[in-house]
């Protein structure tokens, strides 16, 4: 079979499985399974593709008729320009998390050499991100669940960063201070109806309790306990979910300092 027919029979089954964006996907895993970039593919339609190569695409298109997410197919996805590995025992990276990079590289009055942990880290996207924009800082990933530590330590050692990555129940283990938190915890109500593309991925990342917060309730808790407070929280929760999540830091001597789309800033108050 050629490239062209194969990018064409692949990209109506995908748009007859409701995917939006069928005919990039088709073409991604067209490039992956190819080892040729998509304008090569594009110039040569003619392109024959081996057997053991269409067998290949054809079981990735099944995974992908599912709504199964492209990025667990391709076992990779990109986050602030980089890419990083991933797996279905983490959530894949999402945009707007991007903006949490942003805030952080703007935050005043940091110390020249500041230390920050990704609490629920992951895949360890942000965790990562954060040491390569910020070289002089300390960077330290804490993950409750082993098999998402696992790939956040694969990335580490990826980008061969001296970062650790700990096991732990958001801060319960650690016993470092810091001066900002990074963290995008699990905040979708258990309610909730979710899409079928993250019905793939774990419940573990998404679902936060009835509202929603229940593991930023739990986390300003822990952080109440501190020998020293973070100077820094940053979160990411549905915006209709920002009042509530402000509350809950205004109780524990954090004033919202900026809001950004989904994320939030909330400054220590001395």
């Amino acid at each position: 079979m050629d490239a062209k027919s194969w990018l064409e029979q692949a990209t109506t089954k995908l748009q007859s499985a409701d995917i939006g964006t069928a005919r990039l996907d088709a073409l991604v895993l067209l490039e992956d399974c190819s080892g040729k970039d998509r304008s090569w593919l594009l110039a040569h339609p003619e392109f024959e593709l081996g057997a053991e190569q269409v067998a290949k695409l054809e079981k990735l298109l099944g995974r992908r008729v599912q709504h199964e997410p492209l990025a667990y197919l391709r076992g990779r996805t990109e986050f602030y320009g980089r890419e990083f590995v991933i797996s279905a025992a983490v959530l894949e990276p999402r945009p707007e998390s991007e903006t949490m990079i942003d805030l952080l590289k703007q935050l005043p009055k940091l110390p020249a050499k500041p230390r920050i942990a990704d609490v629920g880290t992951g895949s360890g996207a942000l965790g990562i991100t954060a040491a390569l924009e910020l070289p002089e800082a300390t960077v330290e990933l804490l993950e409750i669940d082993e098999a998402a530590l696992q790939v956040a330590k694969h990335n580490v050692d990826l980008f061969t960063l001296p970062i650790s990555a700990a096991q732990s129940d958001l801060l319960a283990s650690s016993s470092q201070n810091y001066d900002v938190l990074l963290c995008n915890l699990p905040y979708v109500p258990d309610a909730f109806q979710i899409n079928t593309a993250a019905l793939h991925e774990p419940p573990l990342a998404i679902f936060g309790g009835p509202d929603g917060l229940d593991l930023y309730r739990k986390l300003f808790e822990q952080i109440a306990q501190l020998s020293k407070q973070p100077l820094y929280i940053l979160t990411e929760a549905l915006p209709t979910q920002h009042n509530a999540l402000q509350q809950i830091a205004e109780v524990h001597n954090y004033a919202l300092s900026q809001t950004d789309d989904f994320i939030q800033v909330f400054a220590h108050m001395a």
